[in-house]
């Protein structure tokens, strides 16, 4: 049993000393003259100093960077251009950030690398609406855009390659799934035979702690034995003696001498069982012997098993893993279309259920003439310049956390802010309003500047109630109810191009922090007259709510 226990010590010894430490990397580029392995080595280090040191990881990146280089090697530019990135990330330094994601944008091109391109816009678009440059976001997307269009991957390839890989995404989940239900059974099997070893295992030592007890027992009598063994060898040296000395008297005292025979009979029977004894004695001792290495089997059969349950808990593990993986990147997706209070409430219930808030503020964009600028430019062209717009909008909103994209149709866009049960109010909504204003201004002095055609956006606002929630089973949508979003729609139909137009219930909440200009009462359809103004700017010095 202790060299058993001493046998799995040095097994987990040597399995520690397996795993290759910063040390031994930094040892193992040091002894190496390959520029190849130099490579390798340098953006080992860099990944593996991460996240513990940061300037560790952009040395050993921007090293690694110029070896590529110099080796031509456009795919390892990359990775390690995308490397110091993200060390430069981790150094909070933007602006060396911003400079090695544009150096790994220009190499994953090079190398065809989508995954690193899509991944490097992703930041630089991260950091443009960090600083609200929204332009500049808008141009780094427009570029990755233009790249996959010029390599002949379109949106909606890219959205039916997604669906296909979503689906078997859903598949290996499935299985996974099964995988891991039939590796619990197995654990459990192997805890139950576990279990039952360790009884058989209790059972045999104490039957060898008692075979021991029998084996010391035995040994006594044998020993007793064995001294009666030499008091009899010296009776009869002694009864032999008599019997020399009474030979000759045996012809005339018949009677004594069968009596001696009788004597020397006992003797010879007392040797007999002393022999059996002997005998008993061996074959105790070999069933001690059997006992021993069937204990032996026994405990090498239950380290085998405890070899193969630790395999299973490992494999299970990692899978445990990917299906965590898969199961984060579904909700990321769900996020992407409904709110979080809903989308949680849809994984939990598998439904959810419509409620009613009392102070919600609806925005709705409009663009002006809309139908004859269709008509002057090409479909493409139309859908890249409303994508542009849209594209911006979603950038705004986001800068906003109480404000939640609704929907869009055909040119018009619906937002809306107080669909929790905080308390909110509109002046991040507005603030976004004037925000899209001076983004549609933007574009209309440079579209203007080109000889372009150009949108221009009437923009309604109304505070009000509303019922959310979310409708149809496939391609299932969260949207919204009541007459607060008809009012809305009337702010935006009885606004001036360029203009953010809200209602006297909006006004009543802002007043205070935005110069309103009052339109008087203006008809509406099927509203009669309705107090309106116009929102002009937000006033400096102005308490946030």
């Amino acid at each position: 049993m202790k060299n058993l226990l001493i046998f799995l010590l040095l097994i987990m010894a040597t399995a520690a000393l397996g795993q290759t430490s910063t040390e031994e990397l930094e040892q193992q580029l040091k002894d190496t003259k390959d520029s190849r392995q130099r490579l390798s080595l340098l953006y080992e280090l860099g990944e593996a100093y991460l996240r513990s040191d940061a300037n560790k990881a952009r040395d050993y990146g921007r090293q690694s960077h110029q070896l590529a280089i110099d080796l031509k090697n456009n795919g390892m530019a990359a990775q390690t251009a995308y490397l110091t990135a993200n060390a430069y990330e981790r150094l909070r330094d933007d602006r060396n950030t911003e400079i090695w994601l544009r150096t790994t944008l220009t190499y994953a091109k090079l190398a065809g690398d989508s995954d690193l391109i899509i991944n490097s816009v992703n930041k630089r678009s991260k950091l443009a609406t960090k600083d609200r440059n929204y332009r500049k976001a808008y141009e780094v997307n427009q570029e990755a855009f233009d790249y996959f269009s010029g390599k002949g991957t379109s949106i909606s390839d890219l959205e039916r390659k997604y669906e296909v890989q979503k689906a078997q995404i859903e598949k290996d989940k499935r299985e996974l799934e099964q995988e891991k239900n039939r590796l619990e059974r197995e654990i459990n099997s192997l805890s139950s035979e576990r279990d039952q070893l360790s009884t058989d295992k209790t059972a045999l030592e104490a039957r060898q702690s008692q075979l021991v007890r029998d084996k010391e027992r035995v040994e006594k009598e044998i020993t007793v034995k064995e001294e009666a063994l030499v008091s009899v060898s010296e009776e009869k040296e002694k009864v032999a003696a008599i019997a020399k000395e009474r030979e000759e008297e045996a012809k005339k005292m018949t009677r004594e001498a069968l009596e001696q025979k009788a004597v020397a009979e006992a003797v010879r029977a007392e040797l007999a069982e002393a022999n059996l004894a002997a005998e008993r004695n061996q074959n105790l001792r070999n069933l001690a012997i059997i006992g021993s290495a069937f204990l032996l089997l026994v405990s090498l059969l239950s380290y085998g098993r405890y070899r193969s349950s630790r395999r299973s808990k490992k494999v299970l593990e990692d899978k445990n893993k990917i299906i965590e993986q898969e199961r984060q990147n579904s909700d990321n997706l769900l996020l992407n279309i409904l709110p979080k209070p809903i989308a949680d409430e849809l994984k939990q219930h598998g439904k959810a259920r419509a409620q009613r808030f009392e102070q919600v503020t609806v925005l709705l964009t409009d663009f002006k003439n809309f139908t004859q600028i269709a008509e002057k430019l090409g479909p493409e062209e139309l859908v890249n310049e409303l994508d542009k717009c849209f594209k911006a909008f979603d950038f705004i909103i986001q800068q906003y956390p109480d404000i939640e994209k609704i929907k869009t149709i055909g040119d018009a866009y619906m937002c809306a802010s107080g669909l929790t049960n905080k308390s909110t109010f509109p002046d991040n909504m507005i603030r976004a309003a004037l925000e899209m204003q001076q983004f549609l201004a933007e574009q209309k002095q440079e579209n203007s500047r080109l000889g372009r055609p150009y949108f221009e956006a009437r923009i309604g606002i109304h505070t009000g109630p509303v019922v959310a929630g979310v409708v149809g089973v496939k391609k299932f949508a969260y949207d919204i109810w009541g007459d607060t979003v008809n009012i809305a729609a009337r702010m935006e139909a009885s606004c001036e191009e360029g203009e953010v137009n809200i209602s006297q219930t909006t006004y009543q909440w802002v007043a205070a922090r935005f110069e309103c200009l009052y339109r008087g009462k203006v008809e509406a359809k099927n509203k009669g007259a309705i107090d309106m103004y116009y929102v002009k700017r937000e006033l400096a010095g102005a308490m946030a709510v």
